[in-house]
C-alpha cells in the first residue's frame, strides 16, 4: 500500500511495516542520458512484489534536471561529534541557494519511519555511486549526532567542542536510528567489453600500469562495504544474506545492457526475486522497529536568525583574522598552520595563488 505518514505516529503494534526503497543510480530520466536507470526498474519491481498490506515508501537519487541534489557533508564531526546535528542542520528546506534533496524530499523523515531499507544500486568504479556516497556521508548525524542544535546555538563549534566533554553529552549521543535492517543489492558488469583476454583494458597502452590479479574484489559485493558498515556501526542490522551482487552485461557493450535488457537475464531477474523475498521474510520475522528517543519524524528545526547573524560576526572575524581566542582557528594561526586570512573565501585557492 502506499505510504500514510500519519501512521507513525502509532505504537509499532498498531501499524503496518514500512518500507523504504532507495534506487541509487544518477542517471537522469528524461535529459542527458534521457534513458532510465537499471536500479529504478528494480525499484519498482520490488515494491510490486513486497506484501502489499506492508506500506511501501520508495525514492530515486538521479539527477534529474532541476531536481535538489544531496548537498555534501560538511564534516562536522571531525570538529566535534555535537557539533554534527540530528538530523543535519547544515542545510534547510526549500532553501534556494542550496537545494538539499534530503531535506526537501522528507528523507531524514523517511529513513525514521521505516522498519526497514533496501538500497539498490549500481558499482561504479570499485565503490558505490557518488549518490548514494552522498546520502550516508549525511547520515552521519545518525550515528550519535546532537539532538538538540540550542544546547550549541545552532552551530557554535566552541560551545560543541565544550559540551562534548561533559557527562550531558553522553545522555544526549545516540545512535537515532538503531535497530532497523538494512538490505543491499548492488550490480555491475566488470567492464563490460571494455577489456581484453587479459582482463586488462583494451584501450590501455601502459599494460604494467593495471594488474588484473590485484583488482580489490573477490567479491563484488565489498564495493559497498563502506555503506554496510556505517550501517552496523550506527545499530542498523545488515544480515549477510541481504547484502548481495549481482551480475549482468559482462562482454556486452554498455549500449546493450538497459533496463529492457534485463528482462532477458533470467539469471539476473531470479537472484534480485530471491532477494526481494529473503529481505520481506527477514523484516517479517524481526518485526517492527521502537521508534527512537529523538525522532527525525515530526522534527521541526528551530528558529536562529540571530544565532545565524552571531555565527556570520565569527565568520567575519576569521575571515580579517582574528579568531576567537583559544579556539581552534586562534591556536591554528598561533602556530602558523593555516593562512585562513581571506575577504574573498569563494575563491579557489589556486586562483588567489596566482593573483
Amino acid at each position: 500500500m502506499k505510504p500514510n505518514d500519519e501512521n507513525a505516529k502509532l505504537p509499532p503494534e498498531e501499524r503496518p511495516f514500512r518500507i523504504l526503497i532507495i534506487s541509487g543510480s544518477q542517471r537522469r530520466q528524461y535529459n542527458c542520458p534521457g534513458v532510465d536507470s537499471k536500479s529504478r526498474m528494480l525499484l519498482l519491481r520490488m515494491a510490486a512484489n513486497l506484501p502489499q498490506e506492508w506500506e511501501i515508501d520508495y525514492e530515486d537519487l538521479g539527477n534529474v534536471f532541476g531536481r535538489p541534489k544531496i548537498q555534501s557533508c560538511n564534516a562536522c564531526v571531525s570538529t566535534s561529534m555535537a557539533l554534527c546535528v540530528w538530523p543535519c542542520n547544515c542545510y534547510k528546506k526549500n532553501d534556494k541557494n542550496e537545494p538539499d534533496l534530503m531535506w526537501d524530499f522528507d528523507l531524514y523523515a523517511r529513513l525514521d519511519m521505516a522498519d526497514a531499507w533496501a538500497i539498490i544500486g549500481p558499482i561504479n568504479w570499485y565503490g558505490p555511486t557518488s549518490n548514494l556516497k552522498l546520502l550516508f556521508d549525511r547520515l552521519v548525524c545518525m550515528n550519535g549526532g546532537n539532538p538538540d542544535e540550542k544546547s550549541i546555538d545552532h552551530k557554535n563549534p566552541e560551545k560543541a567542542m565544550q559540551l562534548e566533554h561533559t557527562e550531558e553529552w553522553k545522555k544526549m549521543s545516540l545512535n537515532h536510528l538503531e535497530g532497523r535492517t538494512a538490505g543491499f543489492f548492488c550490480y555491475g558488469d566488470l567492464g563490460g567489453d571494455e577489456l581484453d583476454k587479459t582482463g586488462r583494458p583494451k584501450i590501455l597502452s601502459h599494460k604494467a600500469y593495471f594488474d588484473p590479479e590485484k583488482e580489490p574484489y573477490e567479491n563484488e559485493r565489498l564495493a559497498y562495504q563502506s555503506l554496510v558498515w556505517q550501517c552496523r556501526y550506527g545499530g542498523i542490522e545488515v544480515p549477510d544474506h541481504l547484502w548481495k551482487y549481482a551480475l549482468t552485461g559482462k562482454d556486452k557493450k554498455y549500449s546493450d545492457n538497459q533496463a529492457e535488457d534485463l528482462l532477458q537475464d533470467e539469471n539476473f531477474l531470479k537472484e534480485f526475486d530471491s532477494w526481494t523475498i529473503d529481505f520481506a521474510a527477514f523484516i517479517r520475522s524481526k518485526g517492527k522497529v521502537q521508534p527512537g528517543k529523538y525522532r527525525a519524524f515530526g522534527y521541526q528545526p528551530p528558529g536562529h536568525f540571530w544565532k545565524e547573524l552571531k555565527l556570520g560576526w565569527r565568520y567575519f572575524r576569521l575571515m580579517t583574522g582574528i579568531p576567537p581566542k583559544n579556539s581552534s582557528p586562534y591556536k591554528q594561526q598561533k602556530f602558523n598552520l593555516n593562512d585562513d586570512i581571506t575577504l574573498k573565501p569563494k575563491e579557489g585557492e589556486g586562483k588567489k595563488l596566482r593573483e
